[in-house]
């Protein structure tokens, strides 16, 4: 028995994972992919995680053993996709988020029909994952920040005027970018020393005016860098925490453990994560155009998709960040071929 999300009867004749709206006649012009419940359908899992070679330990809860199957929810045309983009190339960048999105992307594609023959190659920063019959290539660039991190005599610098690795983004049809995820990091987790704007050095600065300002040399970079009729870019979005069962009215709650189910209805009790707003507020001052893939508050509702104790930890610790694959990121990757399909 899965979960996926519903709409109307228009964007189901295509086959395509939506959201139901509150009221039906809203859906009978534009659905509203972003909004809406999640529902059960018992024609789901569509594949076996287990059995996709792409999946890092960290993200493959059903090998790490949770017993539970209710959280896995999707519906894919991965032949559609892959006829679609056939000798294109689409690039993800961004943190261990964007990841969870890439790697369900290449297990949706690799079950798209039997005996695909593929590539996988890693060269550092870079993993590159290619169906050789179509030419379909689907990279993943990790760079947490967007903006450069340099080694510098004084000590590691995060310049958030600078992005030296846009290089690696050129020549892509399709650019799938995100960042927050490590803006709040501290201590030993930091990967930086020093925080750089122009020519003035810190030693820290309020982390939501530099995630913002990183936001901003990167829009810069889309206007100089992109030309629409070649490339389309998005921008994840968001992705939700479940740490404080406070957030969705259940104190008791010992975080993302033990949560089986989403939450009913479709509003989220609790607030949207701070970062939404200056995301919004980044990509309205962007010229090019940038797609919103608007992750937040539906994936607010799946508190039972998470990692929690099967994660890379072994139990050992918890995970209520990251995602499930087969899960969540299915249905992310189910909007996006919406979106791009229209």
């Amino acid at each position: 028995m899965g979960l996926w999300v519903r709409c109307n009867l228009a964007v189901r004749l295509l086959s395509i994972i939506a959201i139901e709206l509150a009221n039906v006649h809203k859906c009978l012009g534009e659905c509203d992919l972003f909004q809406g419940s999640w529902v059960r359908d018992p024609s789901y899992p569509l594949y076996n995680s287990t059995m996709c070679p792409f999946i890092e330990k960290e993200f493959d809860c059903q090998k790490n053993g949770r017993p539970d199957r209710d959280y896995l929810q999707y519906r894919f045309d991965g032949v559609g996709f892959l006829k679609k983009f056939k000798g294109k190339k689409i690039m993800f960048v961004g943190d261990s988020l964007v990841r969870d999105q890439w790697q369900s992307l290449t297990c949706l594609l690799y079950n798209a029909r039997p005996n695909l023959k593929y590539t996988l190659m890693r060269s550092g920063m870079i993993s590159t994952f290619t169906i050789k019959g179509y030419g379909v290539t689907v990279m993943l660039d990790r760079n947490v920040y967007l903006v450069d991190i340099i080694k510098e005599s004084k000590g590691r610098i995060l310049k958030l005027d600078s992005i030296e690795d846009g290089k690696n983004w050129r020549g892509m049809d399709l650019l799938i970018f995100n960042t927050w995820h490590w803006w709040g990091y501290r201590g030993a987790h930091q990967p930086w020393d020093y925080i750089q704007v122009g020519d003035q050095v810190m030693k820290d600065m309020d982390r939501t005016a530099a995630f913002e300002k990183a936001l901003a040399t990167w829009g810069t970079w889309v206007d100089i860098n992109i030309d629409p009729s070649k490339t389309r870019v998005f921008f994840q979005g968001i992705s939700p925490n479940h740490y404080r069962g406070s957030e969705w009215n259940e104190r008791g709650a010992n975080k993302c453990q033990g949560q089986t189910t989403p939450l009913s209805g479709s509003k989220y009790p609790g607030a949207l994560p701070q970062a939404v707003a200056v995301v919004r507020r980044a990509l309205s001052k962007i010229k090019k155009p940038v797609t919103l893939l608007d992750i937040t508050s539906l994936s607010q509702l799946r508190k039972d998709g998470h990692p929690s104790i099967y994660g890379n930890s072994g139990g050992r610790g918890l995970d209520c960040t990251h995602w499930c694959v087969a899960g969540v990121p299915d249905t992310w990757n189910q909007i996006l071929f919406q979106l791009i399909s229209h």
